[in-house]
């Protein structure tokens, strides 16, 4: 299979680096990845013959600008002529989020599907706003769209909702999905310090952006619940359409009391289904140790659905990160791979 990479931000480095880890566990499934493109930012590297990944790792651990690697390396490569030569069978796109529009993302993936490459990506933003129209896109041209990791990354929350619940009616589907707030939370109440102290050192830790409000705010949370919403019970849900409370107010005396009751705080986000239509919400709530949630700490995130039929399904676990996000775009390709429906 022949691939573009299209960011090359910290999970497309990471997604490359790990496809030259896992080259001989693919090979033996029988899924031969070829890397024919990466594409940055401004240029990009290209090989018809596929790109020699181990090379390149070893090129930039002392030049910052890879588009200067002298097998294939171009300023002036863009994805343009992706679709000019067509000699690909996939495209990764790991560009960050945008909320506002879901551009510039959208258009690649766009694109993409309309000349016929699957598509994989990490993006929320062109998901949450025209998933709609990507996925009759990918179904017109026989590709599919695998948004795994956009609903938590390693946490498998669309394939549970796809695959474990298919036949079932999702009558509630509740998440703790974003690990950044979940930990700020715990370490205000083991630190015993205020949000904007737990919320330096989140940053210093590299578990915090340093514009953190997509998290904090609960912008994140919203947006998972959202996707989640709308691929698995085919809706058009947006963020107009939520009620959103981040953590930015809480206070140690809040958790304290909290604690007080044999209560912890979380910011979950809720679908709760009312006749045929979606009560959408993110905010922070006290849990018992009655919930599973109450168990979820740190950078963890954990995810229930629950159903007509099947009852209650709960994930829990999956690591938080570049390398995870990555594994997590190599998931959705290997079920591609194996002919599996990822969404």
């Amino acid at each position: 299979m022949k691939i573009a990479i299209i960011g090359y931000g910290g999970v497309g480095r990471a997604f490359t680096l790990l496809l030259n880890d896992k080259k001989a566990d693919l090979l033996k499934i029988g899924l031969d990845l070829q890397v024919n493109y990466i594409i940055g930012r401004v240029g990009g590297v290209y090989s018809k013959e596929g790109i020699q990944i181990e090379d390149l790792m070893e090129f930039t651990k002392n030049n910052k600008d890879f588009t200067d690697y002298p097998n294939g390396g171009s300023k002036s490569l863009n994805f343009d002529d992706i679709i000019k030569n067509k000699d690909i069978d996939l495209v990764v796109e790991t560009t960050p989020t945008n909320l506002v529009d879901g551009e510039p993302a959208n258009n690649p993936i766009h694109k993409s599907l309309e000349a016929g490459f699957h598509v994989v990506t990490g993006n929320k933003g062109p998901i949450l706003f025209n998933y709609r129209k990507l996925k009759d896109l990918a179904i017109k041209n026989k590709v599919q769209l695998g948004i795994g990791c956009t609903t938590g990354g390693a946490l498998p929350s669309i394939n549970a909702g796809i695959f474990d619940l298919a036949g079932s009616r999702i009558e509630k589907i509740e998440g703790v999905l974003n690990g950044t707030t979940n930990f700020i939370i715990k370490t205000m109440e083991s630190q015993q310090i205020e949000y904007k102290e737990a919320l330096r050192m989140a940053q210093e830790q590299g578990i915090a952006e340093s514009n953190p409000s997509l998290d904090v705010e609960g912008l994140d949370t919203a947006t998972k619940i959202l996707i989640l919403t709308n691929v698995l019970l085919d809706k058009d849900y947006k963020l107009e359409d939520t009620t959103i409370e981040g953590i930015t107010n809480l206070k140690v005396s809040d958790i304290n009391k909290a604690l007080d009751e044999g209560k912890k705080y979380k910011l979950i986000g809720r679908a709760i289904r009312k006749n045929d239509e979606m009560l959408i919400s993110v905010q922070p709530e006290k849990v018992s140790a009655e919930s599973p949630f109450y168990y979820i700490d740190g950078k963890n995130k954990g995810l229930s659905f629950t159903s007509d039929t099947l009852g209650d399904l709960f994930i829990m676990g999956g690591a938080s990160g570049v390398i995870p996000a990555a594994a997590s775009i190599l998931r959705d390709i290997i079920n591609i791979h194996k002919g599996n429906k990822v969404t």
